[in-house]
């Protein structure tokens, strides 16, 4: 019977222990993973990317924020580029794909009216990007032959040739995916703010205007 008594006292002891080292791991595990990790990220985003640890933020010459270069904006008058669709109307905060099946019919009616919004012909193919969404519904770029696409109705849209407007694209035109993927791309936000500047319809890239959020 003592002896059963100090085995027993000694269990009690050791799950003490345990627990409180369980316990301790935890509180250290949180302070690192929760509090200082988080911290020296941070810190070196600020350091050595601060304008994309900062939201990426495209600024008008007045100072004001007019949108993230990370995030697509509801482009919809015909005097600017538009960006790919979004089936989740580009909110940030409810980021996703439709989940279609590529033989769906739900997905080819939704092809089919995008085809439609952009007065697409059989003579002139659309390029896919313009017609399908991205897996978040937030992508901010385009492939530069979907921009080339878009230029004739641009330029008559504000009087230009339609020769500036493809340049104007061309020369914004980068590849974010390097080697892994090096088609050329552009950024919707910074075309349409570059825009504004070529055609001065718009007080210099204020782009106070353009910002829809419905078509």
């Amino acid at each position: 019977m003592i002896e059963e008594n100090v085995m027993t006292t000694e269990l009690t002891g050791n799950w003490g222990a345990q627990f409180a080292a369980c316990l301790r791991l935890m509180l250290v595990s949180a302070v690192i993973l929760c509090v200082l990790y988080p911290l020296v990220i941070l810190a070196v985003g600020r350091t050595f990317t601060p304008w994309t640890a900062a939201g990426s933020l495209l600024l008008n010459e007045r100072g004001q924020v007019v949108g993230s270069a990370q995030i697509a904006q509801a482009f919809t008058r015909p005097e600017y580029f538009w960006p790919r669709p979004s089936v989740v109307d580009y909110a940030a905060n409810a980021t996703g794909g439709s989940n279609l099946s590529p033989a769906g019919d739900a997905l080819r009616e939704r092809a089919l009216e995008s085809l439609k919004s952009l007065e697409a012909t059989p003579q002139r193919k659309v390029p896919a990007d313009l017609v399908t969404a991205s897996g978040s519904g937030m992508d901010p770029h385009i492939t530069l032959k979907a921009a080339h696409w878009q230029a004739e109705r641009v330029a008559r849209a504000r009087g230009l040739e339609p020769s500036d407007v493809v340049e104007l694209a061309d020369s914004l035109a980068e590849t974010p995916g390097g080697v892994l993927n090096s088609a050329p791309l552009v950024n919707v936000l910074k075309l349409n703010m570059a825009l504004d500047h070529l055609s001065g319809t718009i007080d210099a890239g204020s782009m106070s205007a353009p910002l829809e959020q419905g078509r």
